[in-house]
């Protein structure tokens, strides 16, 4: 693990020098460097102007530290201001020290974490402008760090003394491009913060409050670095906007789901945290805040910056609060000015200006800080009582109980019924009498030893379909503080013979909670308004297990765990290298099951050296090989590009003596449209993400240029992301005029239609390109004319068709099980079964009787759910997932999964890379038929 130290971490520091700069030299107002008022109507400063301020304080106070936590996706340093008491400051390694024992955990007794918890100070992390439109936040976050610099009254003071604040700009690069973007019009009343033309951070936008268990981009591997790696907060603050309309912000307690991974301890002290928050906005007749039923945010999903906390038994407010710039209105929603448990004190409509959110941010900061301060002591003790009870549970027989098994409590009850005589316990009396089972079934049923919760999950080395990706899946553990463990040699336990190489992640360690949700599946309950009715949408997600996502092969031991090896020390650079095996001078082989193989694939085109994939399966050696393994030909710059990716990709090749017989697919460059839209499509963002990852050379495609027709003079291939014809059913997002936007965005406007869009896309597949839909995009099959239809639907007399309602078919953001044919091209390198991520996508059947389309991949279960919540799941069975459709001389392939979602489901990655460079070279050629 790296020290938060300088001299480990390539932070840089800028310092205070001197101890007593804060009583002889003035602080540095804002507005002497931003040139207006912060939070003032109708101004944003940039993180430029911030970082400016921020540079100069940290010179003049002896009350902060600056901190860069790293580099940001495009370059710049990503601040946090480090606040407290001048002797605090001096001594923060001793406190950054405590606070990282107490939440491990390891080897302390009570009594030593008592005392520990004396001596220390509580850490908070206040967060803001992750997501750089919600524009309060980092505004307020100015104003507050100016007054803990300069106010010296007894709170202040006293919270100074007793915490560190950790004040993090959560997305730099967003900050200077919304506030630049406000500020660009001269005409105050035209000033927008939401029509920015691109994703507010350079990927993926509102998803990086979505990407903190799989860390893949820099600023969210920053800030899990310095949360969970370095600094260990017990509380965690993450501040986003907007509020619910006729209210001001919500404020925890959550509503229901919790996750049953977490520490009960975790949700009560949020509770707590969240309560003295609202009390304290009462207190100073600030109303309009509302908690549980108020919102629909909960503690369920893994992902977010303030929820990852809760698995690392982490303090995690959400804050969502009004407020811009450009003043606006409260409007008046009657059933807003009735007060309940939720919403103890109202608010009238009104005009609400700037200021007035940013003083109520920085009440609730206060109000967080007040807490820490005035429960010091028990929030670092309660730190370590939760890390403790973790290690103690991962150390000895445990159980996770979840909805599944207190349906199968309840059938136990049921099946204990005497025939004629009802229930056993149909003669109590009393309250909810009748809910009562037999107590002898919490030991029989809930603690049945064969639903333990595992001490150990190991990871065979040499048992992984793509080590790289596994690889891949280990960092992300790892940039999230869990131990990881690999044996320099090979080991036995339980009757089974590991690798040396294996890795070990042990559940006695106090982020068990993180380990159990990445490895076994999530259960979430059956919610609905009532009995019978609708669905109650999840807040997000509800079934994500990363390694199900990343087809990582693992064992679960219930029954104790291997000796300790070395715990692996970072962040993994490199996949372990592979191998050149045997001494043949005809060429290469290399199996198509690793991710890595396209990389090798995009580096030979682009070197201009022939590459092949192999239409049958072949032996190589002692290996057999699935269909699509590479042949790669000797020559030219061939081998200089295969030694390289050996070492570096975690590939092996085979170095053959003559080409494998059997027929071959010979490839080619292709030239790649990513479809996006005004202002940035997540999902299409996310794919450039993973292009560039694997080296998928690509151009961007907005609607008017498909619009304009002519396009296979320019593409191969066209990729339409789940989300750029609308986003889970709605319509596409507002876009501006283009009078009002600089000339270089305007080619950016418009919207993908039926109308327009759709026959020039016919002409180009039906003229030999290729099209590829994923998710939600794929409702372009049948409009293109594919003989398909989504199963999901009914049909009436006329044979027009209508989704399925809630109430009889709903799986949102799960993990499920699909049977797939590996001899397909769209599915080389993938199993004959695989986990895919499915979000209430449509799924097809084909016409009778059409020729030109074939299924790739299909549900093949009344029950395919492995993670997550399913409701009506029968609807999936036999039903098409992946399509390869004709079109004319081109082809039409239907990803229906989230094939790329959120970049987490590497293996799925085939489908769309195979895709995209079968497709180009199959112009012609018909697809054949199913039967």
């Amino acid at each position: 693990m790296r020290a938060w130290m300088l001299a480990a971490t390539g932070m840089s520091l800028i310092m205070a020098t001197g101890t007593s700069i804060a009583q002889s030299r003035p602080i540095t107002d804002p507005a002497a460097v931003f040139k207006v008022k912060p939070g003032s109507d109708y101004f944003l400063a940039n993180y430029k102007q911030i970082t400016d301020w921020l540079q100069r304080v940290s010179q003049e106070s002896d009350r902060i530290k600056l901190v860069s936590i790293g580099k940001t996706a495009e370059g710049r340093e990503q601040y946090m201001a480090i606040v407290s008491s001048p002797e605090n400051i001096r001594n923060l390694e001793r406190y950054r020290g405590i606070s990282q024992q107490l939440a491990l955990a390891k080897g302390l007794t009570d009594d030593q974490a008592k005392a520990l918890s004396e001596q220390g100070k509580a850490v908070v992390w206040i967060d803001a402008g992750l997501h750089a439109t919600e524009v309060v936040n980092a505004q307020s976050h100015v104003q507050l760090i100016h007054e803990m610099l300069t106010r010296n009254d007894a709170e202040t003071t006293r919270i100074l003394n007793d915490t560190v604040g950790l004040y993090v700009f959560a997305n730099p690069d967003g900050l200077d491009l919304v506030a630049d973007w406000y500020m660009r019009p001269t005409d105050k009343a035209k000033r927008d913060s939401g029509s920015i033309p691109v994703l507010y951070q350079k990927y993926i936008g509102h998803d990086n409050n979505r990407d903190s268990y799989a860390s893949h981009q820099p600023e969210t591997t920053n800030m899990n670095r310095a949360a969970y790696r370095e600094w260990f907060p017990q509380i965690l603050y993450n501040q986003h906007q907007t509020g619910p309309v006729g209210t001001v912000v919500f404020i925890p307690p959550f509503r229901d789901p919790y996750n049953f991974n977490n520490e009960p301890l975790v949700i009560n002290q949020t509770d707590a945290v969240g309560t003295a928050m609202h009390a304290r906005l009462i207190a100073q007749n600030k109303g309009g805040s509302v908690s549980r039923s108020g919102a629909p945010y909960s503690t369920w999903f893994n992902g977010g910056v303030r929820t990852v906390g809760y698995f690392h038994n982490q303090i995690g407010i959400l804050t969502e609060i009004i407020g811009n710039p450009t003043p606006m209105e409260i409007p008046l929603v009657p059933g807003k000015q009735l007060g309940t448990q939720d919403a103890a004190m109202t608010i009238a409509p009104q005009k609400w200006h700037f200021q007035q959110s940013i003083d109520y941010v920085k009440e609730m900061s206060r109000a967080i800080l007040d807490y820490a301060s005035r429960n010091r002591e028990v929030v670092l003790y309660n730190r370590y009582v939760m890390g403790r009870n973790q290690i103690q549970k991962g150390s000895e027989d445990s159980w996770v109980v979840t909805p599944k098994r207190i349906e199968a409590v309840k059938a136990a009850a049921e099946s204990m019924k005497k025939d004629g005589e009802g229930s056993p316990l149909d003669d109590l009396a009393g309250y909810n009498s009748r809910d009562i089972v037999p107590t002898s079934l919490y030991k029989t049923v809930l603690q049945d030893p064969q639903y333990r919760a595992p001490r150990a999950f190991v990871i065979p080395a040499d048992k992984q379909a793509d080590l790289p990706t596994t690889v891949a899946f280990l960092n992300s553990l790892i940039k999230t503080g869990i131990e990881v463990e690999q044996a320099p040699q090979a080991f036995s336990y339980g009757g089974k013979r590991y690798a040396a190489g294996s890795y070990i992640v042990r559940a006695d360690q106090a982020f068990r909670p993180h380990v159990l949700d990445m490895f076994e599946p999530q259960d979430h309950p059956q919610d609905f308004a009532y009995p019978g009715g609708p669905p109650i949408r999840p807040y997000d997600i509800t079934g994500y297990t990363l390694a199900y996502q990343m087809n990582v092969t693992f064992d679960r031991l219930l029954d104790g765990a291997p000796q300790h090896f070395p715990q692996v020390p970072d962040v993994i650079e490199t996949p372990p290298a592979g191998k050149i095996i045997g001494k043949g001078a005809a060429g290469y082989v290399v199996s198509h099951a690793t991710n890595n193989s396209f990389i090798l694939t995009n580096r030979l085109l682009k070197a201009g050296a022939p590459v092949y994939w192999l239409k049958q399966g072949t032996t190589v050696g002692r290996e057999s090989l699935s269909p699509g393994a590479l042949w790669i030909p000797a020559g030219g710059a061939a081998k200089g590009i295969v030694d390289t990716a050996v070492q570096t990709l975690g590939i092996d090749a085979h170095a053959v003596a003559a080409k494998p017989a059997g027929d071959t697919v010979k490839l080619k460059p292709v030239r790649i449209g990513l479809v996006d839209h005004y202002g940035g499509s997540m999902a299409s963002g996310w794919n450039r993400w993973i292009f560039e990852k694997y080296e998928f050379p690509y151009t961007r495609v907005y609607p008017q240029e498909l619009d304009a027709g002519g396009l296979n003079a320019k593409y191969d291939v066209l990729v339409f992301q789940s989300d750029v014809l609308g986003r889970e059913g709605r319509p596409p997002q507002r876009q501006p005029a283009a009078a009002d936007l600089p000339a270089q965005w305007r080619s950016a406007l418009g919207h993908v239609t039926t109308e327009k869009t759709v026959p020039q896309l016919a002409s180009f597949a039906k003229a030999g390109g290729t099209v590829i839909a994923v998710g939600n995009a794929t409702r372009l099959g049948p409009e293109l004319g594919l003989p398909v239809y989504n199963a999901l639907s009914t049909a009436d007399a006329a044979g027009k068709r209508t989704p399925l309602p809630g109430t009889k078919f709903y799986v949102p953001g799960s993990v499920l099980q699909v049977k797939v044919d590996p001899s397909d091209p769209l599915a080389y390198g993938l199993p004959d079964t695989m986990d895919v991520f499915y979000n209430n996508n449509p799924t097809f059947a084909f016409t009778p009787g059409q020729p030109g389309v074939r299924r790739v991949s299909w549900f093949a279960s009344d029950d395919p759910l492995r993670s997550g919540w399913g409701w009506g799941q029968k609807a999936l069975n036999n039903t098409t997932t992946v399509v390869d459709g004709t079109l004319g001389k081109g082809h039409v392939y239907l990803l229906a999964p989230e094939v790329t979602q959120r970049g987490q489901p590497f293996p799925s990655f085939k489908f769309l890379f195979n895709a995209a460079l079968f497709g180009p070279t199959q112009v012609g050629v018909t697809t054949a038929a199913d039967d």
